[in-house]
Order: C-alpha cells, then structure tokens, then sequence
C-alpha cells in the first residue's frame, strides 16, 4: 500500500476509536461487535468476556465472540475458511488477530510457520477491512528479555506494512511481572495467561477501541474462565466450550487487581 495511503487510513484508525465512544449516555449507544480470532492465549481466561465485562463497568457496551482453538495458528482460520464466514453472517467493527506465541519470530522448530503466519495476517486483515471491520494485532509474549524485544518489534513491522493498529504486549509483560510479581500474571503451567495478564489486555484494548484508559474500579465477570484444555466445537463464533464443571463460570477484579494491570497500561513499556 502506498505510504500516503497508509497514512491516511492510519488517521482514520486513529480517529474511530474516538468516535466510538462520543455518546456521553451509556443507552444511547449502539454496542460495539468484536471479533476475536486466536488460540489458547485469546480463549484461557476468556479475554473477550473480559473485554465485555471492563468496558460495561465503564459505560460502553461491548459484544465480543471469538473464534478459537488450542494451538492452532491464524493460518488454520484461513484455511477453513471459519473468520471468512463469520464476516458474511455478522457485522463487527472490529476483528482482533491474535496469533501463537512466537510464531512470528520463527521460534517454532518449523521454519515454514514464520511465513505462513505473515501471510495469514495479511489475509485476514484483508477480510476484516473488505467487510468494514478495523483489523487490531493483538500482541504475544516471550519472558527473555532479548527475544520479547525482538517479537515486540517484529510484531510492529508487521502491523506497519498492513496499516492496522498493533497492541505491544511482550515487553509491558515483562516490565509487569517485575513490578508485581505476586500477581496472577500467568497461569498455573507458567505459559499461558493469568487473570491479571487477560485484565493489561483488555485495559490495552479498551484503550485502542474507546481512546482513554478505563476508570480504577472493581467488576466482575458473569462468562466461562477457560483453561488451556477448554475444547470448543468446530471454529464458529462463539463464547461457549464444551460443558466442564472444573470451569470457573465466573470471575471477580478486584480494585487491587484493577489499580495494577492500570498501573501497568498506564507504563512507557512497549
């Protein structure tokens, strides 16, 4: 894409955000529909119904669904053709893109997944935009300081050259584990994310979708707390798994949780 036409739908971006959250009565809003595409980063402690419940306590009102599967790249969600449907059947504004840890640094064992996940971005990106939707990178983390570095900036490149908005998280991971490191940043296996790790996430997000950073204040949510054996049915939009009464069907951020991962959004980490 040309750079001055990059330029000019980065404006726009910028602006939607914004523009989205100009009612000032919380019934006078339209909701906003969001579309999460990933994997067990996305789906463990469900960051989309986390994304609902922050931004409800908050006066917006946010319809998020996700389609997701354990370990599966972006590529697999083109090939099936699974988001591309979910376009056709349902108008969001937004489609966060969310892919495996690592997998565009190429630190997978295969080489062949650096280049496919490029690609797959690239596609997706393309049928969010073709169906009015902004496309947002979410990003990934790694806990060695070079290679977060190295991912966050990777991430950022990719981002550039398709025009999205891009969420750096690896880095901010890092610094925040430093800072609090008794929260509940990553789950009990040491991998995938804890409560207070989905919580920066959706701050970040919310951020990206509304323009300013959520109030200090505590919430709850009323959704599924996933975990990284969560099985969903095959890839639809959704925010059910398969019934397990070893799942939380609910969770509470307290105002102690919310002041950190703030404290934590609000940081210079990148």
């Amino acid at each position: 894409m040309p750079q001055l036409q990059c330029r000019l739908l980065l404006g726009l971006m910028m602006l939607a955000p914004f523009c989205s959250g100009c009612a000032s009565l919380p019934h006078a809003q339209s909701p906003v529909h969001v579309l999460f595409v990933g994997n067990s980063l996305t789906y463990v402690g469900n960051l989309p119904a986390v994304l609902d419940g922050l931004a409800s306590a908050n006066g917006h009102r946010v319809q998020s669904d996700m389609i997701v599967e354990g370990g599966a790249p972006l590529a697999q969600r083109v090939a099936d053709g699974s988001v591309a449907r979910a376009l056709q059947e349902k108008r969001y504004d937004y489609v966060v893109l969310q892919e495996r840890g690592g997998d565009a640094i190429c630190s997978s064992s295969k080489p062949d997944y650096c280049p496919a996940a490029e690609m797959a971005l690239r596609s997706l990106t393309q049928l969010a935009r073709q169906r009015g939707a902004t496309p947002i990178l979410m990003g990934t983390y790694q806990t060695a300081p070079p290679i977060s570095k190295v991912l966050v900036e990777t991430e950022a490149v990719a981002a550039k050259r398709l025009c999205m908005a891009y969420v750096p998280l690896s880095e901010r991971v890092r610094a925040a584990t430093a800072f609090a490191p008794s929260a509940n940043w990553f789950y009990s296996d040491g991998l995938h994310p804890g409560h207070d790790l989905i919580l920066l996430e959706s701050m970040l997000l919310y951020r990206q979708l509304f323009g300013s950073l959520p109030a200090a204040a505590s919430f709850s949510v009323d959704a599924p707390m996933f975990t990284p054996h969560s099985k969903f049915s095959a890839p639809l939009p959704t925010s059910r798994a398969i019934f397990s009464k070893d799942i939380q069907q609910s969770y509470v951020y307290s105002m102690g949780r919310v002041a950190i991962a703030l404290a934590m959004a609000k940081g210079s980490a990148q």
